[in-house]
């Protein structure tokens, strides 16, 4: 069997695909466009990372470089991730702006590669428009499409790919991944989990003291929001943003360094190029945290939901104990679906961009109208 590169040890909860991509980075014979099909939660986004680095690392992927580094923050100028900015997909004009980006050359590193995510969501024009370059690559170029299965991706795109499949994640398996690779306890690893969604993304939750603030926030705010005034609930949604955008703001510091580094030996291309890399990677990291705040937000809520409904299980959000207790015993289950429901649209919001202070004030005025149902009568 291959040495395992490093950047790939995050992957040890989808053991088949961490030794395909092994294998294929040790035999030389990495394609050059991938489609990662599987669960949401499966690691399909992290695996592209980690695949990433293994490309732009000059060591091949030993996860502790520079490139590597950039690389697993989102910072590093030669790894372009894309998301739908329509409702319906991709525009058009995001993927002949990707077009003409992939002949150029890297910035930093010898490769460039292009994760596409939401792969289902490339059709029309938007499809047509990559078919060539995908098929007919720069030999410095990879594409990781990603989608949840490969009947959602269009036959002419899903054919020129390679596709890895990721099954599901047991919670027991994410738990135990969790709890060794982070060092805590179970409800610790349960609370990483929900809000982030796989390990290596728990991982990267717990370690970050401004995310944890996040969650603590924004649960508590909905903690409250029964009690709250219109004012209260707006003063809170402010909040909740400057929580979020806190960890935004040490990376775009970090940003604006590493272009001042770079502005003495960078032709005006190559900064313009990174320029808007960094945009790009400061808008990925937004609405990566808004989702781990939301998912915050509907974690609590099903806690709630299951105490309302005397489901004997164990609540997630153990050091909210108390609230979930309170809040189920003056609340109607309908009530608590429909704040759910709230925390979805707004989910759908963010991904179709709407505004993230406004997608919040939303959702914390119909759960704040939800929860306050008259109860029913038990």
């Amino acid at each position: 069997m291959p040495k395992v590169p490093a950047a790939l040890d995050c992957l040890s909860y989808q053991p088949r695909v961490r030794e395909f991509l092994a294998a294929a980075v040790h035999e030389g014979r990495i394609s050059q466009a991938y489609l990662f099909v599987g669960p949401p939660g499966s690691g399909k986004t992290e695996a592209a990372r980690a695949l990433a680095q293994c490309i732009i690392c000059p060591n091949g992927g030993d996860g502790s470089c520079d490139e590597c580094i950039r690389v697993r923050h989102n910072t590093h100028p030669d790894v372009r991730v894309l998301v739908p900015k329509s409702a319906r997909g991709y525009l058009i004009a995001q993927i002949r702006e990707l077009i003409d980006d992939v002949p150029l050359a890297p910035v930093r590193a010898a490769s460039k590669v292009y994760v596409i995510t939401d792969a289902g969501l490339l059709r029309g024009a938007a499809a047509n428009a990559l078919l060539k370059t995908l098929e007919e690559p720069p030999a410095t170029v990879m594409f990781i499409l990603i989608a949840r299965t490969v009947a959602q991706v269009m036959p002419t795109i899903a054919s020129r790919c390679q596709h890895v499949p990721f099954r599901v994640i047991a919670p027991e398996v994410a738990e135990h991944s969790v709890m060794q690779s982070a060092g805590v306890d179970l409800p610790t690893a349960r609370i990483a989990l929900a809000v982030a969604g796989t390990p290596e993304q728990a991982k990267g939750f717990l370690a970050s003291a401004d995310r944890r603030q996040a969650r603590r926030i924004a649960i508590r705010t909905v903690t409250g929001l029964m009690r709250d005034d219109d004012w209260d609930v707006i003063v809170a949604a402010k909040e909740i943003m400057e929580a979020v955008h806190a960890p935004i703001i040490e990376l775009k510091k970090a940003q604006e360094a590493a272009a001042g580094e770079g502005a003495d030996y960078l032709a005006a291309s190559a900064l313009h190029q990174l320029a808007d890399a960094n945009k790009r990677e400061l808008t990925v990291r937004e609405r990566s945290g808004m989702m781990e705040m939301l998912a915050a937000v509907a974690s609590f809520l099903r806690d709630v939901l299951l105490r309302s409904e005397g489901v004997l299980q164990p609540v997630v959000n153990t050091d909210f104990a108390d609230a979930v207790k309170r809040i189920a015993c003056a609340v109607n289950t309908d009530g608590v679906v429909h704040a759910l429901d709230a925390v979805r649209e707004a989910q759908d919001d963010i991904v179709h961009n709407v505004t993230p202070r406004l997608a919040v004030e939303v959702m914390l005025f119909r759960i704040k109208e939800a929860l306050t149902c008259p109860p029913l009568s038990r």
